[in-house]
């Protein structure tokens, strides 16, 4: 679907060796930005005045970038680096960051996912299962949604003996708003295969909480 979308490159920050580069879709950024300006204008400011001139085009920019996972293909992204391997012992990445933005309010919940899988016949590339985690997460979400989008992908594209996800997030609208409650912490988790058994999901449990490095 990317590829069909009509980018230009924009090449922004430059200064001295740093090049901060990101990929915009012209006519998206022009139509968010207009709805921007309006937004400005309803909540009671002045969207000419110095400060927020700029200010309909850089949120477009964001949430373009923040909402890009719509534009990527998770399954293929695992297809790319799929490798026929005889291990058939839990694999886990652990501590994968996670930006993500709540359905509800459109407000960020930020966290860290944990992903194990058990190989069957094939291994794929480690940084795949974070490129997956963030293709899922760059959308607008509710959390247990995003656990079960990333364990069915791994499973069904992998076909592996089992799949553990499980999620750890702060969820900014229950921080700023509502019941505005700052240490609350939500986990969600979902498993298939192996992973269905108490003994191999322990295993993984007692994984993620051991500091081996």
């Amino acid at each position: 679907m990317a590829s069909e979308i009509n980018r230009e490159m924009a090449i922004e920050n430059k200064m001295d060796d740093y090049e901060k580069i990101d990929l915009y879709n012209p006519k998206k950024i022009q139509a968010l930005s207009s709805h921007y300006y309006k937004v400005l204008e309803l909540v009671g400011e002045d969207p000419t005045r110095e400060g927020l001139e700029k200010t309909p085009e850089r949120v477009a920019k964001a949430m373009q970038y923040l909402t890009h996972g719509y534009d990527l293909n998770p399954h293929e992204m695992l297809r790319s680096a799929m490798f026929k391997e005889d291990y058939k012992q839990m694999v886990i990445v652990k501590d994968i960051e996670i930006y993500s933005m709540c359905e509800h309010h459109m407000l960020p919940f930020i966290g860290k996912a944990h992903v194990a899988y058990i190989p069957n016949g094939y291994i794929v590339g480690l940084s795949k299962i974070p490129r997956v985690v963030d293709a899922f997460a760059r959308r607008l979400q509710v959390q247990e949604r995003l656990t079960t989008q990333i364990k069915e992908c791994i499973q069904e594209t992998l076909n592996p003996l089992g799949v553990a996800v499980v999620i750890e997030a702060h969820h900014l609208c229950m921080m700023m708003r509502g019941i505005q409650k700052q240490n609350s912490v939500t986990t969600t988790s979902d498993f298939t295969g192996a992973f269905l058994t108490e003994k191999t999901r322990a295993e993984f449990i007692h994984l993620l909480g051991s500091r081996l490095h």
